[in-house]
């Protein structure tokens, strides 16, 4: 079983940065793909980012794509989101998620097996 630890998450102007880190528990974190999901109050959790096991490979949301860098250090068991160029509709709680079986990236939230508490990220215009 793996734990998720969310942190870095807090207040930001539009335009500026935060990077968020998800540490893992456990001695087979680069056996998980690896994603990010945000959540906005009254609206859906939604995807945002995923990293293969070995990190060669991500796949972003279109709304994050350019402005946002997944990243995973499989010797510290953590994965990295730096969000740069921040919006005001970025603002959510966001989650790290852990896939053990799919071999293929997913965006869909279904079949993530392990989710982190979160960490709010907050937006200001």
């Amino acid at each position: 079983q793996v734990q998720l630890v969310e942190s870095g998450g807090g207040l930001a102007q539009a335009g500026g940065s935060l990077r968020l880190s998800c540490a893992a528990s456990g001695r087979t974190f680069s056996s998980y793909a690896m994603a990010w999901f945000r959540q906005a109050p009254g609206k859906e959790r939604e995807f945002v980012a995923v990293i293969s096991r070995s990190g060669g490979s991500t796949l972003y949301a279109d709304s994050v794509k350019g402005r946002f860098t997944i990243s995973r250090d499989n010797a510290k068991n953590l994965v990295y989101l730096q969000m740069n160029t921040l919006k005001p509709e970025d603002t959510a709680v966001y989650y790290c998620a852990a896939d053990r079986l799919r071999t293929m990236l997913s965006r869909r939230r279904e079949g993530y097996d392990y989710w982190g508490q979160g960490t709010q990220v907050t937006v200001s215009s």
